[in-house]
């Protein structure tokens, strides 16, 4: 990350000669404000920490060394400004760039134990898709791990953040980016109160393997219905869908991720490149990353969904 470095003040003569009778006295109440800081992060801890398992995870001291599990928690570090902690990652965290530095230590599903292991981390933050076999074996070999699941709900990310944030010392932090997801939610209330509601297929997956979408259950079904949309899988439960469905529902906006070549590979795939929405230039592949990880930036991503459903008149 990139640093701005201050403007170096300069001064002269006698205001020189103020500055350094006044330098013992600075020094003292830096060196004050820093004990008040330290008493005050220490006064909150040992800190009881109660996960999406309802385990209650009692952390002795601030951690220094965490890895992240999920790539949403990865996100959520960087963007409390707390990535001087973070010593590990999945091999999924892709985001921001400088995440490139960090060790791996496996997947969301498949944690690489001795990897964890030899990066000595004070704690472990997993999210969704992480086993409670490996909560349990990092558990038994001295590593605390906690788990936070945002469910199938939009406000579940709000409560992530703020989990985190006070985890590492950055309540203030966690608080500015939630308010700032916040404000994007009402811009974008506001932007399409009035607009027709078009119907919306968003493409998990497609092809010989099968059609999966976000079901009425999910919390992009949610985030569809926010940016003005209609789920036309509103109807159904879970992640799975069929091309006979999409056909008989014929939505008019198709959201595809634009990485992978998925985009160019779903119009020209029989079948699917004959809906209308893929013939009216109504398939549009976007940065899934910022809707489908529920992270700091899911309000960019309702953001992108909306200017997706409703064009120009967004």
């Amino acid at each position: 990350m990139l640093r701005k470095t201050g403007l170096l003040l300069m001064v002269v003569g006698l205001l020189l000669l103020g500055a350094c009778t006044q330098e013992p006295e600075q020094e003292e109440v830096a060196t004050s404000g820093e004990e008040v800081q330290s008493v005050e992060s220490e006064s909150l801890y040992p800190m009881t920490v109660t996960d999406s398992y309802d385990r209650e995870i009692i952390l002795p001291e601030q951690p220094e060394r965490v890895i992240s599990m999920a790539p949403s928690i990865t996100e959520t570090i960087f963007a409390l400004e707390a990535e001087s902690q973070l010593v590990g990652r999945t091999e999924y965290c892709d985001y921001p760039e400088e995440v490139a530095k960090i060790p791996t230590a496996g997947s969301l599903m498949t944690p690489n134990m001795e990897r964890i292991i030899e990066l000595e981390p004070d704690l472990v933050i997993a999210s969704t898709h992480f086993p409670m076999e490996a909560v349990e074996t990092l558990e038994e070999l001295g590593v605390q791990v906690v788990v936070f699941v945002p469910q199938e709900s939009f406000e579940g990310t709000y409560r992530i953040i703020e989990e985190v944030g006070r985890i590492l010392g950055k309540d203030e932090k966690a608080q500015t980016i939630n308010q700032s997801i916040e404000e994007k939610v009402r811009e974008v209330a506001e932007r399409v109160a009035d607009l027709p509601g078009k119907r919306v297929y968003f493409v998990v997956g497609f092809g010989e393997h099968g059609d999966y979408t976000a079901g009425g259950d999910t919390f992009i079904n949610e985030m569809i219905e926010m940016a003005g949309g209609v789920n036309i899988a509103g109807d159904v439960s879970g992640w799975g869908y069929s091309l006979e469905k999409i056909i008989e529902k014929d939505p008019e906006v198709i959201i595809i991720s634009k990485f992978f070549g998925l985009k160019d590979a779903f119009e020209m795939t029989p079948n699917y490149m004959d809906l209308n929405a893929v013939k009216k230039g109504e398939l549009h592949g976007l940065d899934i990353n910022e809707i489908e990880r529920q992270g700091p930036r899911i309000g960019l991503g309702l953001e992108s969904l909306a200017k997706a459903i409703h064009g120009d008149r967004y």
